[in-house]
C-alpha cells in the first residue's frame, strides 16, 4: 500500500523484482505463508527463505478468464508415469540433492553450509509433493536432471502488483524450468507534446496573474480611477436625414432665419426674421419699433456674417414689419406657403433666436386656429386683436418675426405672441407650449404693401360692438358712442342690411365667442373679401354677406 512506510525489500519490489543477495526479514503474516490463494497452507521453515512468489501481470497474455477452463495439465500433454514421481519405484531419476548442508540456491556455483532443517531433505519427506500441478515453491531444493518444465500458473491467478513475483532463475519463477523471463518494466516520462502544452499552459497563467498583479499594484487605492479603462471608439455613421425630418426641414430653412439686433436711444430689443423675395427680411412690428427714425439695426444671417439693415415699412396693427439688409450673404429666400390649408395636428417647427441664442430649431404641432390673440406689446397704444394659428412648438423670447414651417419648409405662420403664467417684476417668463403665429395668407398681403406703398390696409365691416353684452354672440351697439354711429352709413354692414342690435352668431361657420374674436377675424382678411355671416334678430336668425372693406387712411402728420 503506498501510505505504509516502505522497507528496503519492498523498494526492491518496486523495480518488479527481488534481488538474489536480498532475504527476506522475516514478514510472518499467512499470506506470507501461502504459494497461491487455492493450495494448501505449508509450515514456514525455520530461518531465512526466499521471497513471497509474484504472479506475472494478467496483462501480459489473455485475460484469464478468458483462457479454456483445465486441471492444469493441459499445456504439459498427459500426465506423466506416477513411477516418476515418488512412490518408491526404483526406476525413478536419480535425483540430485545438497547434502552435507550445502547449498547453492541462489546459483552463484558456491556452496553455502545450510542450517539443521533447510536444504536436502526435510524430515518426513516422502517426495509426494514433487510435480504439485498448483506450481507451488518446493522447500526442498532437489531437482530432477531430466525435469521436465513446470505447468504454468493456474488459470484463474491474476497479477497482484509488486512485490509478487518469484524472482528471476528461482524455482518456479521467470527463467526457470523453460519459463521466459519477464521483460523489466520500461521508465517512462511524460511525452514531449505534454511538456509542451503543460509550458504553455503555465506561460499563460503566468503572464494572466502578472497582468493582474499589475493592475492590482498600479490602481490608486480608493480614487475609483482606473488606468486601463476605455469606452471605444464612437460608431459610425451618417449625417444625412429624410428632406421631410424636423433634421430634414431644418437644414433647408435655416440659411434663410436671420438674427435682429435693435438699438434705440435708451432701449433694446432683439428677436427673428426670414428673407423672402427681393432681399427683404420679414419680421414683427414690434421687434424694430425701438429703432424709430435714428435708432440701427443689425442683421446676422446663419453663417454668422451680419449686416445692417433698416426699416422699410411697419404696421402695428398686424404686428408686422419689412426690413432691408445691405447684404445678403448668398443667402436663399424661404418658401411661402398657404395657412388656409393648415389643419390641427398638422406638424410644424419654429425656427429663430429666443433669448439670443441663433438658429434654434424646436417642433410641434398645430395645437388650433383662429385664436384671437393681441399682437404687438401689452397695454401699448398700437396693441391689437390678431386670429392666430396655435401651436405647441417652444417659442420664447426672442422668437419673434421667426418663421413657424410645415414639414416641406413652406412658412405657415410667423411667430409673434405666447401665452404664460405670468411675469415676474423686471422680466418675462418662458414658454409654457402656447405659442402663436400670424397666419401666412394674411403676412403676405401685409409684407407686399409695406414693400410697395409702406403702408398696410385695415379692414373693416362698419360696425361698433357693445361690450355689455353677455349672452350668445357679438352684439352691435344700439347707440351711438362718442360721435361714432353703432352702423357705418353706407359701410360694409349697412350694405349687407344688417342693423344696430343684430346678434352675429356666426363668421364663415365659427361660432363667435366675445367681440376680440370677431374683429380678429376681420383684420385676418383683406379688403374686398366676402364672409358669410349668421345673425339673430328678433329671436329670427338670417343670414348676410359681407364684403370686407378698408379703413380710410389716415393723414400722417407733417412737420410744420
Amino acid at each position: 500500500m503506498t501510505d505504509d512506510a516502505r522497507t528496503s525489500h519492498e523498494a526492491h519490489d518496486a523495480e518488479g523484482r527481488t534481488p538474489s543477495d536480498f532475504t527476506d526479514g522475516g514478514h510472518g503474516t499467512p499470506e506470507s505463508r501461502r504459494a497461491d490463494s487455492s493450495g494448501p497452507e505449508f509450515p514456514r521453515p525455520d530461518g531465512p527463505e526466499f521471497s513471497r512468489p509474484e504472479f506475472l501481470p494478467a496483462g501480459e497474455g489473455p485475460f484469464p478468464a478468458e483462457r479454456p477452463r483445465d486441471d492444469g495439465w493441459s499445456q504439459l500433454g498427459a500426465p506423466p508415469d506416477p513411477a516418476r514421481w515418488g512412490g518408491g519405484r526404483q526406476d525413478q531419476p536419480e535425483l540430485l540433492r545438497h547434502d552435507d548442508r550445502h547449498d547453492d540456491r541462489y546459483g552463484d556455483g558456491r556452496d553455502r553450509d545450510v542450517p539443521p532443517g533447510e536444504g536436502g531433505r526435510e524430515p518426513g519427506f516422502t517426495g509426494e509433493h514433487w510435480g504439485d500441478p498448483s506450481g507451488r515453491p518446493r522447500y526442498d531444493t532437489a531437482v530432477f536432471a531430466s525435469q521436465p518444465a513446470p505447468p504454468p500458473p493456474p488459470a484463474q491467478a491474476f497479477g497482484m502488483g509488486p512485490g509478487w513475483a518469484p524472482p528471476p532463475g528461482s524455482p518456479g519463477g521467470p527463467g526457470s524450468f523453460g519459463v521466459p523471463a519477464a521483460p523489466a518494466p520500461v521508465r517512462r516520462g511524460p511525452r514531449t507534446t505534454t511538456l509542451v502544452v503543460l509550458a504553455l499552459m503555465i506561460a499563460l497563467l503566468a503572464s494572466t496573474l502578472g497582468s493582474v498583479g499589475t493592475y492590482l499594484l498600479t490602481k490608486p487605492a480608493g480614487s475609483g480611477r482606473d488606468p486601463s479603462f476605455s469606452l471605444g471608439g464612437a460608431p459610425t455613421g451618417s449625417n444625412v436625414r429624410p428632406p421631410e425630418s424636423v433634421a430634414g426641414v431644418a437644414s433647408k430653412v435655416l440659411p434663410s432665419v436671420v438674427s435682429l439686433a435693435v438699438e434705440g436711444g435708451a432701449s433694446s430689443s432683439t428677436g427673428s426674421g426670414f428673407l423672402i423675395k427681393g432681399g427683404y427680411v420679414v419680421t414683427n412690428n414690434h421687434v424694430v419699433a425701438n429703432a424709430g427714425t435714428t435708432g440701427q439695426i443689425q442683421i446676422q444671417f446663419n453663417n454668422r456674417k451680419s449686416t445692417s439693415a433698416i426699416v422699410v415699412g411697419t404696421d402695428p396693427e398686424s404686428d408686422l414689419a419689412v426690413v432691408k439688409p445691405a447684404e445678403t450673404f448668398g443667402a436663399p429666400e424661404i418658401t411661402l406657403g398657404n395657412s388656409d390649408n393648415v389643419v390641427v395636428g398638422d406638424p410644424v417647427i419654429a425656427i429663430g433666436s429666443p433669448l439670443g441664442l441663433t438658429g434654434t430649431v424646436t417642433s410641434g404641432i398645430v395645437s388650433s386656429l383662429n385664436r384671437p390673440v393681441q399682437a404687438g406689446e401689452e397695454n401699448s397704444s398700437e396693441a391689437t386683436w390678431l386670429s392666430a394659428v396655435q401651436t405647441d412648438a417652444a417659442i420664447n423670447p426672442g422668437n419673434s418675426g421667426g418663421p413657424l414651417v410645415n414639414v416641406n419648409g413652406e412658412v405657415i405662420g410667423v411667430n409673434s405672441a405666447i401665452a404664460t403664467l405670468g411675469r415676474s417684476v423686471g422680466g418675462q417668463s418662458g414658454s409654457i407650449g402656447l405659442g402663436f403665429a400670424i397666419p401666412v395668407n394674411h403676412a403676405r398681403r401685409v409684407a407686399q404693401e409695406l414693400i410697395t406703398t409702406g403702408k398696410a390696409k385695415k379692414s373693416r365691416i362698419g360696425v361698433a360692438i357693445d361690450p355689455t353684452y353677455q349672452g350668445v354672440g357679438v352684439r352691435i351697439a344700439t347707440e351711438p358712442r362718442q360721435g361714432t354711429q353703432p352702423v357705418e352709413p353706407n359701410g360694409p354692414a349697412a350694405q349687407a342690411g344688417l342693423k344696430p342690435g343684430d346678434v352675429i352668431l356666426e363668421v364663415e361657420g365659427v361660432v363667435l365667442q366675445d367681440g376680440n374674436e370677431l374683429i380678429a377675424m376681420i383684420r385676418n382678411r383683406a379688403p374686398g373679401e366676402k364672409l358669410s355671416i349668421k345673425y339673430q334678430r328678433g329671436g329670427q336668425e338670417s343670414t348676410a354677406t359681407v364684403t370686407v372693406g378698408a379703413a380710410p387712411e389716415q393723414p400722417s402728420p407733417k412737420p410744420s
